[in-house]
């Protein structure tokens, strides 16, 4: 159920894309395409800049017809580099997933090999400021690398996606929550993050995105406030049961949620303030709507 749902949000993504644009990075690399990196790969080709997808898998990727497929292997620096300097790439954007986070260490080695002039880690989610074990301690690492090595990052907190709630409350008519629910936490749109990331990409010169972090915010909700959008009675707990083979991920998202480690503002210590806030990162893409829960799910 839960990669049918995000099958279905992916295919009926849609990028609407300025005809003005000036591109200040030439040629772009997408390392994984999975639930966020085919949108990406589609928003950035929808631009009509030339863009690869690195995949680990063989199998045939559903993208636009002037983006090349390539076949890697992630733990081999040596391959993916020859491969960024023959498309002569600037920018590499990857999307592997929170439990594979810690291989973009090869990524980033290769990367450094072909001369990159920008990355943009795997953080689109919560904020990893503060952790330094577990899957966001490893994406945590991650930008601390990219620093030691010398590459300018753009790093994109993103909150939980708007897309992903239902399999966030648990459906069935109940909401699983754990503590109070009361705590307000980031939610952002699959296509909006897409969209956003090719937009300051194409646009925004490299002062303004080199060691950057944007906190974006499509919408600010409670997991209480859920529940009642989704008319799905809560049900409080101390631990989630019964959820499957991510059960564990969704106890850690569920427990931050609570924590208000879900609020792109947090900044490791507590909830940020002014350039920092929760949010903040919209302003790099003026005039764009964000799309709410209510709209993504038609409630």
């Amino acid at each position: 159920m839960f990669r049918f749902l995000l099958s279905l949000y992916i295919q009926t993504i849609q990028f609407s894309v300025p005809s003005d644009r000036m591109s200040t990075y030439k040629s772009f690399a997408l390392v994984g395409g999975g639930t966020i990196g085919l949108p990406i790969v589609n928003a950035l080709a929808a631009t009509k800049v030339p863009v690869i997808l690195l995949s680990r898998s063989s199998e045939a990727k559903a993208v636009p017809s002037n983006v090349q497929v390539i076949k890697v292997d992630y733990d081999n620096a040596d391959a993916i580099a020859k491969v960024l300097k023959e498309h002569n790439v600037d920018v590499v954007v990857s999307t592997l997933t929170t439990m594979a986070a810690a291989a973009q260490k090869t990524v980033v080695d290769a990367s450094k090999l072909a001369g990159i002039k920008l990355f943009v880690p795997s953080e689109f989610g919560l904020p990893t400021e503060g952790y330094t074990e577990g899957p966001l301690g490893d994406k945590a690492h991650i930008a601390k690398y990219l620093t030691s090595v010398g590459i300018p990052s753009t790093r994109i907190f993103t909150g939980s996606f708007v897309q992903l709630i239902p399999w966030l409350l648990g459906g069935n008519g109940k909401a699983q929550i754990i503590g109070k629910g009361d705590t307000p936490f980031s939610t952002t749109s699959i296509p909006d993050i897409a969209g956003f990331v090719a937009h300051i990409l194409t646009t925004l010169p490299p002062s303004e995105l080199e060691n950057r972090i944007f906190r974006l915010e499509g919408e600010r909700v409670t997991m209480n406030g859920l529940a009642a959008q989704f008319k799905a009675t809560p049900e409080y707990v101390d631990k989630l049961t019964d959820r499957g083979e991510h059960e564990g991920f969704l106890n850690f998202l569920v427990s931050a949620i609570e924590d208000g480690k879900a609020s792109t503002g947090w900044n490791g210590v507590k909830e940020g303030t002014g350039a920092d806030a929760a949010g903040t990162g919209n302003a790099a893409w003026p005039g764009h709507h964000w799309q709410t829960v209510k709209e993504v799910h038609n409630l």
